[in-house]
């Protein structure tokens, strides 16, 4: 059997080493085309510094895209009042303080959690998993949703598509300097052995964008098996959530609201029949496989 408790810890250790590995990633990659494009580290800083501006805004304003993209609105206290009931039920299991609550007006069963901190919360369900979900399934749902903001998961992933923003800026306006010409001339000084650094950072600029978009997925799935142990234990119904998840998965009514930008915010993945099969393509998938989470859910 498995324990919830080596469950969560088990989950949050690996993230948090997958981030070490973040970090060193952006850093090398920076160097790299740094080095490449003839300026060094003060070309990465700059690139850095100014990616990071760009981000800010993002970060702190990113929920309100999120919902304003999924068409949410607040919901009303009166006609959504098991909604809100069991949203301020589990978060007073979880000690926290109650999240904002909205609606998205679409009858497939999703629902998502997004803010930067548990102060700044918001939990949002779709108008079909009110109607298809039985009330402990729902509760089941709203403590994987509040899961997440317990474990600060809204947070991180906040930082890391900040972190691959970064990768991608970086990647961008590297090309963009080589496309316009710019360190031809240091690139020439330096002989065979600059040739070889652009090409480095030809390569590294073409697939670090890769590389770092699996990285935010794999974080994004592994903190999906975090929420579902951290859920089953504000529950103490671990079948609850099986359940929903099964629901939930085996409804063919599709996520019209949903985009590839907010696929992985969902408790599961609202793009119906598009889950890839082979190794190489399941790295780019947003969620862990739903019958995987359901086994773990049903053995504890």
């Amino acid at each position: 059997m498995i324990s919830v408790h080596s469950q969560i810890e088990g989950n949050r250790t690996k993230t948090w080493l997958i981030m070490a590995f973040f970090t060193i990633f952006i850093a090398t990659v920076a160097f790299i085309l740094g080095s490449a494009s003839g300026y060094g580290i003060s070309w990465a800083g700059n690139a850095l510094i100014i990616s990071g501006l760009m981000s800010f805004g993002s970060y702190f304003w990113g929920d309100r895209l999120v919902l304003a993209m999924s068409g949410a609105k607040e919901a009303d206290r009166k006609k959504d009042a098991e909604l809100y009931l069991t949203v301020e039920k589990v978060a007073r299991e979880a000690s926290l303080p109650k999240p904002k609550v909205y609606v998205i007006e679409d009858d497939a069963p999703n629902a998502f959690a997004t803010g930067r901190s548990p102060q700044h919360a918001v939990v949002c369900a779709t108008r079909g998993i009110l109607a298809k979900l039985t009330p402990q399934e729902l509760e089941g749902v709203l403590a994987h949703e509040m899961s997440h903001i317990q474990n600060f998961d809204t947070r991180l992933m906040a930082i890391v598509a900040v972190l691959v923003g970064m990768i991608a800026f970086l990647s961008n306006w590297f090309m963009r300097m080589l496309w316009w010409g710019a360190g031809g001339r240091d690139r020439e000084e330096r002989g065979s052995f600059g040739a070889i650094l652009m090409l480095l950072g030809v390569i590294l600029a073409l697939i670090s964008p890769i590389i770092a978009t699996v990285i935010q997925l794999s974080i994004s799935r592994r903190r999906e098996f975090l929420a579902d142990a951290s859920g089953a234990l504000l529950t103490k119904n671990p079948d609850s959530l099986a359940s929903a998840l099964e629901k939930i998965s085996k409804d063919r009514a599709v996520l019209n609201a949903a985009t590839n930008a907010t696929a992985h915010l969902f408790i599961v993945n609202p793009f119906k029949g598009k889950e890839f099969g082979i190794w190489f393509a399941s790295l780019f998938d947003t969620h862990p496989p739903v019958e995987e989470r359901i086994k773990i859910l049903r053995s504890m």
